[in-house]
């Protein structure tokens, strides 16, 4: 899938891995699995803090929404038989409170090209083709590179002859990517399932639950497709999901879902304290040191005048 006006992006995409894989080709072995694993990881990484400014404008929109979710349950009672007029006034409060329903998109349409590029820059490696200023060196390195002795450039369906014109098992290929197929789709599930279950928290009765009940479980079976990707893809397609993963309960641990208080008015409940904050906790306060007991000084009493040294009694 090579759409011609994303070549400008292929080409930065190749200029990175090539300046990643110089990098670490600094101290380990160029051809390695492990040289080119780190490549695409830290490839990934890259991309996913690039994009971290609009998964933080989703989250809050989303936030947002959710707050205003009793509002809009009144608005569908009360005009439940006029559509249109419900579908206005729903409108009407987001923009007036400055929530986007469409905010949620923005991280999917900016990754989308990424993902493009990276499996068309891939593919091409695979190909052996010397497309958007990749050298030969770097193709040639990418070939011979294996990852638990899978090749980098394989795929599920590439044919025996194939993977053996790599230096591979076939064999042990094979269930090297049925299993990163595997993680793949586990790490997918994980992910919309940890989206779904809060959003299901916060708005129970949403007509539109059952629908992200069935997506939830629908996901991963597109992670499937996968098995026509290069194990290359496959690990960067892994290595997104474990960061979206961290990134949501990193947002969801310091975000709490509002919820409904005794007068159905909606309040954030605080915080709680993630590891570092656990391993952080202020120490309990001393006790104040015990008061030192009272000294009383005792007087010497006074003796009558008779028993007095020296003095007699008249």
């Amino acid at each position: 899938m090579e759409l011609s006006w994303l070549n400008w992006l292929y080409t930065a995409v190749a200029q990175v891995i090539t300046w990643i894989h110089q990098a670490y080709s600094s101290f380990l072995d160029p051809n390695s699995g492990l040289t080119w694993a780190l490549t695409i990881i830290t490839l990934t990484v890259l991309m996913r803090l690039l994009i971290f400014p609009l998964f933080l404008k989703q989250m809050r929109s989303s936030k947002k929404m959710q707050e205003l979710a009793p509002k809009v349950q009144e608005i569908r009672k009360r005009y439940k038989n006029d559509k249109q007029r419900m579908n206005q006034e729903v409108m009407a409060l987001y923009q007036g409170q400055g929530a986007n329903p469409l905010g949620g998109c923005l991280p999917v349409v900016a990754q989308f090209p990424i993902f493009i590029s990276m499996f068309t820059v891939l593919n091409a490696m695979a190909h052996g083709e010397l497309k958007f200023g990749m050298t030969q060196q770097l193709v040639d390195s990418a070939r011979a590179a294996h990852i638990f002795g899978a090749p980098l450039p394989a795929t599920f369906w590439s044919s025996d002859a194939q993977l053996q014109a790599f230096g591979a098992n076939p064999i042990q290929t094979k269930i090297v990517l049925a299993i990163f197929v595997a993680v793949s789709s586990l790490t997918t599930f994980l992910t919309v399932r940890q989206s779904v279950t809060r959003s299901m928290a916060q708005m129970p009765d949403n007509p539109m639950a059952q629908q992200q009940k069935i997506l939830m479980y629908i996901s991963p079976l597109f992670a499937i497709f996968s098995l026509n990707f290069p194990l290359g893809l496959i690990l960067y397609w892994v290595t997104t999901n474990l960061w979206t993963l961290g990134q949501q309960h990193w947002f969801y641990s310091r975000n709490p879902a509002p919820v409904a208080d005794a007068k159905g008015n909606m309040v954030t409940p605080e915080p709680k304290p993630g590891l570092l904050g656990k391993a952080k906790k202020a120490p309990e306060p001393e006790a104040p040191p015990a008061p030192a007991p009272k000294m009383v000084r005792q007087q010497p009493s006074r003796q009558p005048r008779s028993k007095r040294t020296g003095s007699k009694k008249s």
